[in-house]
Parts: C-alpha cells; structure tokens; sequence
C-alpha cells in the first residue's frame, strides 16, 4: 500500500534535510529538472534525486507518490512557466498566438523534461489554467462549442507534438545534432536536377529553412483555419 502524501503545509514544518534544506514540492521538481537536464530520463531516479537534495529518497514519497506523479508535477511546472505573465488581450488570435509560443517554448527549453511529459495529462492546476484560458479565449471569440472543442483539441495536440519533435532533436549529443543538420546541406544540396528536379531547386531554402522549428508556421495556418470557422458577423 503506498504511503499517504502529507499536505504541503504539514511537509513544511517537518525537519530540514541534513543540509539545512527545507524540502517543498517545487524544490524537489526544480531539481528533478536540473537532474533531467544533466543526465537526460535515465538519470532520473529517486535515489539520485535524493542525493541532489541531500535527503533519503524515501523521504521524496511524502511529497510524490512515486516518480510517476512526480513526472506530472514537472509537466505541470512547465506549463506554469509558459503562462507567468501572460494577460489575454482580447484579441483571440493574438492571445492563441502568444500562449501557443509560450508553452513550446518552455517545454524546448527544457528538452530531456520534455519527452517525458508532453505526452501525459496532469490534471494539475497550471494544466487546468491554461486549458481554462485557451477555451475561454475561443469562446469569448464567439466560436460555438463543437468548434471551440475541435479548435482547442487541434491547438494543444499540435503544439505538444512540435514540442516533442523539437525537444527530441534539442536532446541528442551535439555531433548527432550537428550532423542530422549538415544532412540538408552535404546531401539534399548536392542532389543533381536530372535525379531529382523538385529537390535541387528548393535545396538553398531547405538548407535553411529545415534546420529551424516549424511551428510558428504551423500555428499561423491552424489559426488561419481556425478564422475561417468564425460566424461571419464575428470575424
């Protein structure tokens, strides 16, 4: 049978670590990320997540269940990351715009975190509170439920998954990076146009173009769809 987890408040009272450290949910993600960031997913267990914190790894199992739930509270804070400080404006493709930014961004700066939990539903409050924003952001737009579902459904599946694809490449060693990145230039600029017509023309754009993430492009056309599916007398 698992422990029970202590309410936050009750953990704070209780002894520092043999470090003078007083442990809290936040300290313990942080460093789950510092840990991720480091030594990539394979790294991160609790017995080295307690020696980074100077404190028995049972210890971890008051504030976490185990490292499942402990890898929803690190998808949880990356989610509270891309939303601190974003206010909507009204304008519903603005804000869309920018929240969807925002969450790529902070899932990417953090690559290794972000092939863990892109994938996984939280339930948690920063996960609530974007989901919150994005469907009120759209239905204060005036898009009518079922839109408003099929748009959100769209938004954030195709903003984790850039996510993922982007954090995935961020994540391999340097040489891999570099090499998959020089592919464009030592192999597809190099094609000859009686093999491969399309492919010889468009390589110098390719060469650049394919080396940067293509969500913002890929953002611009669902909300350019997403425009097209607004009442006219909204849009």
């Amino acid at each position: 049978m698992p422990k029970p987890v202590v309410p936050e408040e009750k953990r704070r009272r209780r002894r520092p670590t043999r470090s003078g450290t007083v442990l809290s949910e936040r300290l313990i993600v942080d460093t789950a990320l510092r840990l991720l960031h480091e030594h990539g997913s394979a790294g991160l267990t609790a017995r080295r997540l307690g020696l980074a914190l100077d404190c028995d790894p049972s210890t971890l199992y008051r504030y976490f269940r185990g490292m499942d739930e402990l890898t929803l509270a690190i998808g949880d804070a990356l989610i509270g990351q891309a939303l601190r400080g974003w206010e909507p404006t009204g304008q519903w493709r603005a804000d869309l715009h920018a929240i969807g930014l925002r969450i790529h961004a902070a899932y990417v700066a953090h690559p290794q975190a972000a092939q863990l939990t892109t994938s996984r539903v939280t339930g948690r409050a920063n996960e609530l509170a974007a989901d919150e924003a994005i469907l009120d952001v759209l239905r204060t737009a005036g898009f009518p439920l079922p839109e408003t579902v099929r748009i959100y459904h769209a938004f954030i599946d195709q903003t984790l998954a850039f996510a993922a694809l982007d954090a995935a490449s961020l994540a391999l060693p340097s040489a891999a990076l570099r090499a998959d990145e020089d592919m464009w230039r030592s192999t597809y600029g190099r094609l000859p146009r009686t093999t491969h017509p399309r492919i010889a023309e468009v390589a110098p754009l390719l060469a650049s173009r394919m080396v940067t993430s293509a969500y913002p492009t890929a953002l611009e056309m669902l909300l350019d769809s997403a425009a097209a599916q607004l009442p006219t007398s909204l849009s």
